[in-house]
């Protein structure tokens, strides 16, 4: 089958263009980035289609042209999004319905991917979770076959770093922590950590997507979100530990963790998990999940090989460390 992936070339989407590949079928890109990220994130030589979930029209084009859609394109960010909602309002929820009525259109399975913390109240959780609602009108009185599979953190290596280690625009929980951890400076956590907030492989989640979309193409349209997430759940500040701990062990001076105030659009001891076991309704045993340990190694020794050409350390750093 010749799947569409829109946000093909994102962090997400090249996993899951990878999963489409080794199963046998092939990817179709759909961005509005002809290309993925310079060094590591070069995309591959696959089929890519310009547009923007935001155009109909586009999405529509699209679909005439694959056997089904993955939709992951969104403006993403939970405090980046509070101060300016319409961005996100625009591009997922205007995406969301183009998307479902692309694939309705011409009778595609699709699958569209939701967050753990699609209760928050935040511009990109919002967004989000109301194009999961329309997904079940969709499927109750359009006819179509889409299942939703809601994934907690995903991390891994080609995470975009922010500032004042990347371009990324939005502050992801890893990247964040092993830079920092990496160049000695203190690990800065959100409400000090305390939040659980659950870590999925980035594999895991292209598996679990990519077995969403089978599932759906085969005629079972699920009338539940699955949950992509691990079995037992953990702290943000025991993710940080791992990896400073990790780091420490690989030769480099250990960090220190500074507790910061919550960030506006979340809340203090939220809790975002998942309940593994409806992975199993897409045909993935839970137990087999990347366990957090192993990959959180595999990220840091990542970004360790990676350095200076993925991401760079701030200035007076790297000079100090010449």
């Amino acid at each position: 089958m010749k799947i569409g992936v829109t946000g093909g070339n994102g962090f997400i989407g090249r996993y899951v263009c990878e999963e489409i590949e080794a199963r046998g079928h092939e990817a179709l890109v759909f961005d509005h980035h002809a290309h993925g990220r310079r060094g590591p994130h070069a995309a591959p030589g696959r089929e890519v289609m310009l547009g923007d979930i935001r155009d109909a029209t586009a999405m529509v084009e699209l679909a005439a042209h694959c056997d089904g859609i993955i939709h992951l394109a969104a403006v993403l960010g939970t405090q980046e999004t509070i101060l300016n909602p319409r961005p996100a309002a625009e591009t997922n929820l205007v995406g969301g319905l183009n998307f479902l009525e692309a694939v309705t259109q011409y009778q595609l399975p699709g699958v569209y991917i939701g967050v753990g913390n699609h209760w928050m109240n935040n511009s990109y959780s919002i967004s989000k979770t109301a194009v999961e609602r329309f997904v079940s009108m969709f499927n109750a009185d359009r006819g179509s076959r889409v299942n939703v599979v809601r994934a907690v953190n995903a991390y891994g290596p080609r995470q975009l770093a922010a500032a004042p280690f990347g371009p990324g625009k939005v502050r992801k929980i890893t990247p964040a922590v092993v830079c920092r951890a990496l160049c000695g400076m203190p690990v800065e956590l959100y409400g000090g950590g305390h939040q659980i907030s659950d870590m999925v492989w980035v594999g895991d989640v292209a598996r679990a997507l990519v077995s969403a979309f089978e599932a759906a193409e085969a005629g079972t349209v699920l009338d539940h979100v699955v949950e992509c997430g691990p079995v037992a759940s953990t702290t943000i500040r025991r993710v940080a530990e791992i990896v400073i701990d990790q780091v420490e062990r690989k030769g480099y001076p250990r960090a220190e963790i500074v507790d910061l105030p919550m960030r506006p659009g979340e809340q203090p001891g939220a809790v975002v998990s998942a309940d593994a076991e409806t992975l199993r309704d897409v045909g993935i045993d839970p137990a087999d999940l990347v366990s957090l340990e192993t990959g959180l190694e595999r990220t840091v020794d990542w970004f360790i090989a990676t350095r200076g050409e993925h991401w760079t350390a701030p200035e007076p750093l790297a000079l100090a460390a010449r």
